[in-house]
């Protein structure tokens, strides 16, 4: 009986593993406080933009975590915590996160692992004012697509004038 359940933690283990190294940011936040149809529309706005929460113990996160080189995380594997896995973009979830936390001040969010890094609670509201992916590429495209319209509205006037 015990074998099986030393099996069924290295599974875990393997599982929060697989989500880390397969997400772009890991979020850390602790839940106490809220109740199940809080955390189902949170779950539900993250899932909406390709992310997922999970449940773990935190001594299953920690060697997951520590698996990883990222020792330093366990400070933060205290109290009743769920991890969010961003599957698409280091952005989203932190937005997401950010503006439920503004909502229900018992959302806490400690920590993430974002592209590898440990962020803080500061860097995280700051990722959290970035726009999503879609948003940077339209962004990027606009500002690559500005001096070819300037040079067809000053070609333009001249052929006007000629």
């Amino acid at each position: 009986m015990e074998r099986k359940n030393i099996k069924r933690k290295q599974e875990l283990v393997n599982d929060v593993k697989e989500n880390i190294e397969n997400s772009p940011s890991t979020y850390i936040v602790e839940y106490r406080g809220l109740d199940v149809s809080k955390l189902s529309e949170l779950r539900s706005m993250l899932r909406e933009e390709n992310n997922e929460m999970h449940v773990y113990k935190n001594s299953i996160a920690s060697r997951a975590f520590e698996s990883l080189g990222h020792n330093d995380i366990n400070e933060y594997l205290v109290g009743p915590n769920a991890f969010v896995f961003s599957k698409e973009d280091a952005v989203s979830a932190a937005r997401i996160l950010s503006k439920f936390a503004k909502k229900n001040k018992k959302l806490i969010i400690k920590s993430a692992l974002v592209e590898g890094k440990i962020t803080t609670e500061n860097e995280i509201k700051t990722l959290a004012t970035l726009p999503n992916k879609e948003g940077m590429i339209s962004k990027l495209l606009g500002c690559l697509q500005a001096p070819v319209a300037n040079l067809a509205v000053v070609l333009n006037e001249v052929a006007k004038t000629k």
